[in-house]
């Protein structure tokens, strides 16, 4: 680890059980969240799905001036995420889905994102997912989706293997429809559908042992 702002966005869960700082240090160095931080706008931010809340604290620690508002629905997580960024000045903790921060937020936010929590939502429901993200966002606001995506590759494999175990055995992800991985292509087409511009696909497997995807769009108006 070389970036300090991982380093600081570490000590910002110092209180947390070793079970727990363990758990948020392996989520660290197997996703590349730094990507999604380093497209961030300044200003609102929502982190959707936020878990214990490692996204919001990189976004708080790499600028301050940032409002962070981190929601998720499970309960444990979001308890930990009240110990954890949620001490900061610039984080919001909230428990809810993306649906709970409407009618309150509805476009008053630079930025909404998104690591990691579509594939646990079943296919059927992503467009909803996607429609509520946008009505969060001010007129060209940002919506920074980190995916896993089904591509066939030992990855791809490894990647389903794994997320089994965190949801099946170890209990440490929820998940509402299964492990509902697809293409980058049905992604794209499903933003484009709900109103964003789609300004970057970005492949961000190399060095990871999981085919990582971020995808930054951008609020258009109808």
């Amino acid at each position: 680890m070389t970036d300090a702002r991982e380093r600081k966005a570490l000590e910002v869960f110092s209180d947390l059980p070793l079970k727990e700082r363990l758990f948020i240090r392996a989520r660290l160095f197997s996703a590349p969240l730094l990507s999604v931080v380093d497209r961030a706008p300044p200003g609102w931010i929502a982190d959707v799905g936020c878990g214990h809340g490692l996204l919001a604290a990189l976004l708080s620690v790499d600028n301050p001036a940032r409002k962070i508002i981190a929601t998720d629905p499970d309960e444990r997580k979001i308890a930990w995420a009240r110990l954890g960024p949620g001490r900061l000045a610039s984080v919001t903790v909230r428990r809810g889905t993306v649906e709970d921060l409407s009618p309150e937020l509805d476009g008053r936010l630079d930025a909404v994102a998104v690591a990691d929590v579509l594939y646990l939502l079943p296919v059927v429901e992503w467009k909803r997912f996607i429609a509520a993200c946008r009505r969060l966002l001010k007129a060209r606001g940002l919506l920074l989706l980190k995916e896993t995506e089904k591509r066939p590759s030992w990855k791809y494999y490894k990647c389903l293997v794994q997320e089994q175990l965190m949801v099946r055995v170890l209990r440490k992800t929820k998940t509402s429809g299964g492990l509902n991985l697809q293409p980058r292509g049905y992604v794209e087409s499903l933003l484009r559908e709900e109103g964003f511009a789609v300004r970057e696909v970005a492949d961000l497997s190399s060095g990871y042992t999981t085919p990582h995807v971020l995808f930054v769009a951008e609020r258009r108006e109808w």
